[in-house]
This record gives structure tokens, C-alpha cells and sequence, in this order.
């Protein structure tokens, strides 16, 4: 299994980043996937869930209305839109194979920092 987050980078409040996870070596359109952040000197906080065939989808309160899920099967990718970006939001970011409380795996993550 391989998860490769890419996307990530430096904005200012108010911004928007589209983070991108290209998944291989799991039938990836069988399995639900989730995005999970861990803040400097906090712990992993889930952020989103989306279900294998991408109909489904699911969002901390901290991130509803600004993050959207979203799943490529064809391609093997999971997206995480992040619109109005706050200081609160700089974390690294990893795509997990699995839904909310089951992931299996994870990425090695990306750096997303909210300056101004």
C-alpha cells in the first residue's frame, strides 16, 4: 500500500489549497478513505470521510461548509478542497485508508501552514 499526499504549501488566511492522495497497491475504489490532521503539539484530529463509491461524505464540525471530499476512482485519487484557510487549520495533512476510526493506513503527510 502506498498513499503520496501532495498538494500542500504555505497561504494566508482566507486562501484555498486542494490537497491530492495518490493511492496504489489496494483496490482502491473498494475502500472508503479518509483525511486526518495532527497540529504542531497536538494529536491526530480526523478531518474527513468519504464512502468507496464516493457518495458519501463526512466532516469534522471544525472544517464543514469549508472542506470538500471528494474520490477519483479511476484514477486512484482522494482530494481534500480547503477553502477559507485559517491560521487554525495549519497542520499536516495525511490521506488514510479507511473510514473515520478504521483507518488502516496512512500517507507521510502534507505541510499546510495558514500565515499571514
Amino acid at each position: 500500500v502506498q498513499l503520496a499526499e501532495s498538494g500542500g504549501g504555505l497561504v494566508q488566511p482566507g486562501e484555498s489549497l486542494r490537497l491530492s492522495c495518490a493511492a496504489s497497491g489496494f483496490a482502491f475504489s473498494f475502500w472508503p478513505m479518509s483525511w486526518v490532521r495532527q497540529a504542531p503539539g497536538k494529536g491526530l484530529e480526523w478531518v474527513s470521510s468519504i464512502s468507496q463509491g464516493g457518495t458519501k461524505t463526512d466532516y469534522a464540525d471544525s472544517v464543514k461548509g469549508r472542506f470538500t471530499i471528494s474520490k477519483d476512482n479511476a484514477n486512484n485519487t482522494l482530494y481534500l478542497q480547503m477553502n477559507s484557510l485559517t491560521p487554525q487549520d495549519t497542520a499536516v495533512y495525511f490521506c488514510g485508508q479507511g473510514a473515520r476510526g478504521s483507518i488502516v493506513q496512512r500517507g507521510q503527510g502534507a505541510q499546510v501552514t495558514v500565515s499571514s
